[in-house]
């Protein structure tokens, strides 16, 4: 593990201008900060469009963003090179929302049109029937652990997209749904799920920015340069997590009833009475 006066942790945040909705730019602020409570070097190399992605950073940062800035950062990621190279070296990875989408094999680009994605996750992503929006409760999956085997706390954070993403069999999802829509496509497993995971390679839905409400995914994703990290105060980031545990996320799953109840309605509404269904198969 470093040590104080060694050599950095590279965080390269990756065309914030065209990917960078919903305080996505606040994972790079997290990653060092949480280096330099431990004492350890963080340099922060910021990459606009037209810009050369350096090819030894060790973790690479991708936010949200509309279909056309997503489709322009695909395009130039692809002819630059450099972030497929570094995740075949086992640099780290994270992509939110349309970062996570353009790291798949294929996604729907301007237009709905069948975009080629990078392929450092081995998912594709269509569209879901209705926009998933609002808060997130996902336990983490089976065999998603720290750097030291224990089991990470459930994943909290905020999704606003229309993408259903579907997880092949290289691919395994980070998280397992407890509140929220997350892929929205069910698994072999019938279960609904969050993001999905390839060796150092993270994709997810959740914005808020994410590493600020799950610590213990941030520190997972610095440990693949850091190797195991030794505790800090968290006592903000989980008094956080317990107000969204205790008054945010409740708030939304009571909505979500709600919302199924008036949908099932609606449904019995709309459906022939007796009467006008023997009148019309006449």
């Amino acid at each position: 593990m470093p040590g104080p006066g060694t050599s950095a942790v590279r965080i390269v945040h990756v065309y914030p201008n065209l990917l960078g909705t919903y305080g996505d730019a606040g994972n790079a602020i997290v990653l060092c900060a949480r280096l330099r409570l431990r004492e350890l070097p963080c340099e922060l190399i910021v990459v606009e469009p037209g810009q050369a992605l350096p090819r030894e950073g060790d973790v690479y940062l991708l936010g949200g963003g509309e279909d056309a800035k997503q489709t322009a950062a695909v395009q130039m990621m692809r002819e630059d090179g450099a972030l497929v190279a570094a995740a075949g070296r086992g640099a780290a990875v994270v992509g939110i929302c349309a970062g996570y989408q353009l790291l798949g094999t294929t996604f729907l680009g301007v237009g709905g049109i069948p975009t080629e994605g990078l392929g450092l996750l081995d998912v594709t992503t269509g569209r879901l029937e209705r926009r998933a929006v609002g808060n997130v409760l996902a336990r983490a999956a089976a065999g998603v652990v720290g750097p030291e085997g224990e089991p990470l706390p459930d994943l909290i954070g905020f999704e606003n997209h229309g993408g259903a993403t579907v997880l092949g069999s290289a691919a395994r999802p980070l998280g397992i749904m407890e509140i929220g829509v997350g892929n929205g496509v069910p698994s072999t497993t019938g279960q609904a799920t969050e993001g999905a995971v390839q060796g150092s390679v993270f994709g997810t839905y959740l914005h808020g920015p994410a590493l600020a409400l799950n610590p213990a995914l941030a520190d997972l994703i610095l440990s693949t340069a850091t190797g195991p990290l030794g505790p800090i105060d968290d006592t903000l980031p989980e008094a956080l997590r317990r107000h969204r545990r205790l008054h945010v996320l409740p708030a939304t799953e009571r909505a979500g009833r709600v919302r199924s109840v008036v949908k099932l309605l609606r449904r019995k509404d709309s459906a022939p009475s007796g009467a006008s269904a023997t009148l019309s198969g006449r």
